[in-house]
């Protein structure tokens, strides 16, 4: 099978095209012929060796050394314990604790890292699906508790955290600004957002506007600079962002809260848990996943690199 490895981290240039053998599902795996997989900033931290909060404790040398965790295909073999699904089956989620491996042809994984692709989601919508929009809803829901009526604004909101980061609040009733560059303005209006930021015309920190929750994926600043955006008891979360600032928030955080009332929390990503919960509002329209951009499997160091320069409108995504 063709796949995308690399041998030695570094910049895009690192990956080679290869036939590399075709992989056998454990006795607890089922083979996947990869239909579609997204880029996320895993991927490039991971190539680059500059692992972040985000992609703490995952694998970080992938079977194969092939990047990949958000996939999306079909079930081609199981393996003797494996039982959920029949060859033929369409499936997606994220690999991050199966092994990685989406930049190829074929990718064995655990069945409990998988569930059903909707018929109404096309596969590069599927692979888009996973990572992003699990941050974003374990962010906005399970950890911000986003109430309809608050203030929510979401920093980096025209990414793929960001995109859906917007959409979900709105279905949960929030008033929702967006900021980002002058380039995703538009893009971040169009997927429902009340009210937009320029961010290289206006540093939301000093608006003097107060908000209910904020999650951020794009965190530059001080602690003590983001506690002033934030409504008394409001709550903020960090998705991402340097070791200097996690570890800032880590024993700065609590101090905030006893002293100010006010919750600096990081976000602890789970893989997969409330995906189902993710596709129904997906199918009910309330959420669309954002695509980019598609590159054949042969442009991966590509897609890598336009990740890189910062971007991206929503997700990229490799079709296979």
């Amino acid at each position: 099978m063709k796949a995308v490895v690399y041998k030695e981290r570094g910049p895009p240039a690192v990956f080679q095209l290869i036939e590399i053998e075709k992989p056998t599902p454990r006795d607890d795996e089922v083979l996947i012929k990869v239909h579609a997989a997204s880029v996320n900033s895993w991927d490039w931290e991971l190539l680059r060796h500059k692992p972040s909060m985000v992609s703490l404790g995952k694998r970080s040398d992938p079977r194969y050394k092939i990047l990949g965790a958000d996939i999306a295909g079909r079930i081609e073999a199981a393996g003797k314990d494996a039982k959920r699904y029949r060859p033929g089956a369409e499936v997606f989620g994220d690999l991050c604790n199966s092994g990685w491996g989406g930049y190829a042809e074929y990718v064995c994984a655990r069945e409990d890292a998988l569930m059903p692709k909707p018929a109404s989601m096309t596969f590069e919508e599927a692979a888009a699906t996973p990572q992003a929009g699990l941050l974003a809803l374990q962010g906005l829901r399970n950890k911000g508790h986003v109430q309809p009526g608050q203030k929510v604004l979401i920093n980096g909101a025209g990414g793929g955290v960001g995109t859906f980061a917007v959409q979900i609040a709105k279905s949960f009733g929030a008033e929702v600004t967006g900021v980002d560059s002058t380039m995703k303005l538009d893009l971040i209006r169009s997927i429902g957002a009340d009210h937009v930021i320029d961010y290289t015309k206006e540093d939301y920190t000093k608006s003097g506007q107060r908000y209910d929750l904020i999650l951020d994926v794009k965190v530059h600043r001080s602690i003590f600079d983001y506690t002033h955006a934030l409504c008394p008891r409001g709550t903020f979360l960090l998705v991402g962002g340097s070791w200097g600032r996690i570890l800032q928030f880590l024993l700065l955080g609590p101090l905030i809260r006893m002293s100010r009332g006010k919750k600096m929390g990081i976000l602890a990503y789970r893989p997969n848990k409330d995906l189902a919960f993710l596709v129904d509002l997906i199918e009910a329209g309330k959420v669309v996943p954002v695509i980019d951009r598609c590159y054949p499997l042969t442009e991966v160091p590509e897609a890598l690199r336009y990740l890189g320069e910062g971007h991206v409108k929503g997700k990229v995504v490799i079709t296979v």
